[in-house]
């Protein structure tokens, strides 16, 4: 028993000489290499997430710099603290840290250390929605950097002050500049961490913008850095992030898988700090057990020794049991701890995707007002061009004048074709057109477009060739504009790239159902054709066969764009055949609704020859131009008065109602937008005391306009202004001719 008391004895002589050794026993200074080294070291475990580690580092690095009373590595060990503060949400002790580090730093003139705290100021600021204070401390910081060339952390700057910019309302311009800039400082960076926060921020600004393929490729970018620099926050709010982008793309299972790996992440997190504070736990409850038991040593009785060895065991397991208890609450604490935040940070997300939308929604809207001001306002200045080209055209130019005004024609022409079709994609984008169904007649409606088209086919030498099934019924139920905005931009792109050749326009009756009639529509030429490789990208905006193409044929690429948008809000999809050099086939298949048999069809007109109209027709009739600005009363009135018309004009419509009531015209050309009443209001005005009068609109037309309202409220046609001179005198000869035959 005495040899058993003297080996603890021993035992606890060792532990306290060990516990009460110098460590420093050989007075050796730690070198400030070494410090750095802990520091350095104190940051990566921070990126790492492992807070206990970090915790450990940057004691030991404190204790040794205040050894040495190396104030420079003390104030910077305060920042690294402050940065895990910051980490771990807890922003107020994080400031604290970093206000005593810049106090010593400014007090012994260290600028770099002070840089480096002003990010960190910048980066706790922003966490607290302080974003103008983030700003300021990170224009600081770069003010510093700049001075010094360094493109690592200007580009770090960058990246931070992106992310300020991305939590304010209205700049994600600035962010996505930033972001550019911080990718350009980055690009030969070896900083892992900071690259992968980078594409995780691009990531999330293609987000806001829509474009969630690239949000879902640069997260992908930022999660292969994540793991291959063992940064497992960042894996953790990546897979976060890729879940959310799955689930905008409606892959919920996939979102599901990333939203799970996520939180695998996360408990481990836990799990691996929960573990370095249970083994600290049981060291502190162990060197209490040795403790006591040593004590227990020293009482002389048999008696005593044998009821301390059951109190020791009992001591033993009473520690074990409050150890494990303790572990337990705190793993209880943590777990709620982390899913309150979990729960916060969600409630965030959700508040930012939602205001996100709202930015998006509001950026959206400004684009296609815009578009839409713009195309309207250039058209007034571009119907003054075609006019007064047109005008001089007919004045006997000489050989060289006349080619400069066919030049400037055919400019203008163009120019008009491509404020069209930005017009058209900008009321598809912006949810404007709507499907407006009326009773019509197929034909008729297809052979006006093909008319319309004609002179186009002859300055290319094309034929055209128009096929109609006979079993099709007369009249059919749908939208005749979309259907022939749909022919007018397949048409027209088959005689853009076919000369010389055919053009073959086919409809099919597929098959009836109840009332309603499916109808198989196909364009066939022989001209270009469009390579296998283009063939899906054809359809894209702004997208052509080739450059080549591009080149020798013009155009914006916007034509068959407009197609399929028009198709798809039709219900509709389109196929293409074609290969380089023999042709392209489109076709597509639309369904009409039969008209119920006991509908009375309309009294049937007499027919009249449009492709025998002439301009003879307008010689002595009377047309009143209703129009407010000067230049156009000009152009409208010399173009009518050069074909014998006797041509009356109103400065708005007030004037014009007045001169209809005391005056006979044959027909009236009315602008839209106007001071006083507007055209659409002067028209209703008109027809509740004349019927007869042909009216046609001469107007800009606009985003907000539905071109069925004006029928609606009493006009016979619409020219959109600008317009070629051919369409202007086209429907006017129709409409005149239309009147002469019903008197």
């Amino acid at each position: 028993m005495m040899n058993f008391k003297v080996t603890l004895l021993l035992i606890f002589s060792c532990i306290i000489s060990f516990g009460f050794q110098d460590p420093d026993i050989n007075n050796s200074k730690p070198s400030p290499q070494e410090i750095g080294e802990l520091l350095s070291q104190a940051e990566n475990s921070i990126n790492t997430m492992e807070f206990d580690k970090a915790q450990a580092q940057l004691n030991h690095s404190l204790e040794l710099a205040r050894r040495i009373d190396h104030k420079r590595y003390i104030a910077l060990a305060s920042s690294i603290l402050a940065r895990m503060y910051q980490v771990q949400h807890e922003f107020d002790k994080g400031i604290t840290q970093l206000e005593r580090a810049i106090s010593t730093q400014r007090e012994i003139g260290d600028d770099a250390g002070l840089a480096y705290s002003y990010i960190l100021y910048g980066k706790l600021f922003y966490s607290k929605h302080e974003y103008n204070r983030a700003l300021k401390y990170l224009d600081l910081a770069e003010d510093y950097y700049d001075q010094e060339k360094d493109k690592e952390q200007l580009g770090i700057i960058a990246l931070n002050k992106a992310i300020v910019y991305m939590g304010m309302k209205d700049k994600e311009d600035f962010a996505a500049s930033l972001l550019a800039n911080a990718d350009i400082y980055l690009k030969d960076s070896k900083n892992q961490y900071e690259l992968s926060r980078l594409h995780y921020y691009e990531a999330r600004l293609a987000i806001i913008e829509g474009n969630y393929k690239k949000a879902e490729e640069t997260a992908q970018g930022s999660l292969a850095i994540a793991k291959s620099g063992g940064f497992i926050g960042m894996r953790m709010y990546t897979y976060e992030l890729l879940s959310s982008i799955a689930e905008n793309r409606n892959n919920y299972e996939e979102s599901l898988n990333y939203l799970r790996k996520a939180n695998e992440i996360r408990e481990a997190v836990f799990d691996m700090n929960k573990d370095a504070l249970a083994s600290e736990s049981y060291e502190k409850f162990g060197m209490d057990a040795l403790k006591s038991t040593v004590d227990e040593l020293t009482i002389q009785n048999a008696e005593q020794e044998r009821t301390l060895k059951v109190n020791k065991l009992t001591t033993i397991l009473s520690v074990a049991l409050i150890t494990i208890l303790s572990l337990l609450t705190l793993s209880l604490y943590k777990n709620n701890n982390l899913r309150a935040r979990a729960n916060e940070l969600l409630q965030k997300k959700n508040s930012e995707l939602t205001l996100a939308k709202e930015n998006a929604e509001k950026a959206s809207l400004a684009k296609a007002q815009f578009l839409s001001t713009i195309t309207h306002e250039l058209r007034t200045p571009l119907y003054a061009v075609t006019g007064l080209t047109h005008l001089l055209l007919e004045e006997s130019p000489t050989e060289s004048q006349k080619e400069h005004l066919n030049s400037l024609k055919f400019s203008g022409e163009y120019l008009l074709s491509l404020i069209n079709n930005i017009l058209d994609l900008n009321k598809l984008e912006a949810n404007k057109v709507e499907i407006v169904e009326s009773t019509f007649n197929l034909e008729k409606r297809m052979s006006d477009v093909l008319i319309a088209l004609k002179n186009s086919a002859d300055e290319k030498k094309t034929k055209l060739h128009f096929d109609f099934d006979k079993k099709i019924p007369k009249k059919l139920i749908g939208d005749p504009l979309k259907i022939s905005q749909i022919l007018i931009n397949l048409i027209g792109n088959s005689i853009k790239f076919t000369e010389d050749g055919d053009i073959w326009i086919f409809v099919r009756k597929k098959r009836l159902e109840k009332k309603n009639i499916y109808l198989e529509f196909e364009i066939k030429d022989n001209g270009e054709g469009i390579s296998k490789e283009k063939q899906k990208a054809i359809f894209e905006n702004f997208t052509q066969g080739s450059t080549q193409i591009n080149r020798k044929f013009g155009g914006t690429g916007l034509g068959l764009s407009i197609v399929k948008n028009l198709l798809s809000l039709l219900n509709s999809e389109i196929d293409l055949e074609s290969e380089l050099g023999e042709g392209s086939k489109f076709t597509f298949e639309l369904k009409f609704e039969v008209p119920a048999s006991e509908i009375l069809e309309a009294p049937v007109k007499p027919k009249i020859d449009e492709s025998k109209l002439t301009n003879d027709i307008m010689v002595n009739k009377r047309i009143l131009v209703v129009e407010d600005n000067k230049i156009n009363q000009m152009i409208t009135r010399k173009i009518l008065e050069k074909n014998d018309v006797i041509c009356d004009v109103a400065d708005n419509g007030s004037i014009a109602v007045e001169k209809v009531q005391k005056n006979h015209f044959d027909l009236i050309l009315m602008d839209i937008h106007m001071p006083g009443i507007s055209g659409i209001e002067a028209t209703i005005e008109i027809r509740k005391f004349n019927d007869e009068i042909p009216i046609i609109a001469l107007t800009a037309v606009t985003l907000d306009e539905n071109l069925d309202e004006f029928f609606l409220n009493g006009f016979n046609d619409i020219i959109p202004k600008p317009y070629k001179t051919e369409e202007f005198f086209h429907k006017i000869n129709k409409h005149l001719a239309a009147r002469e035959t019903a008197v």
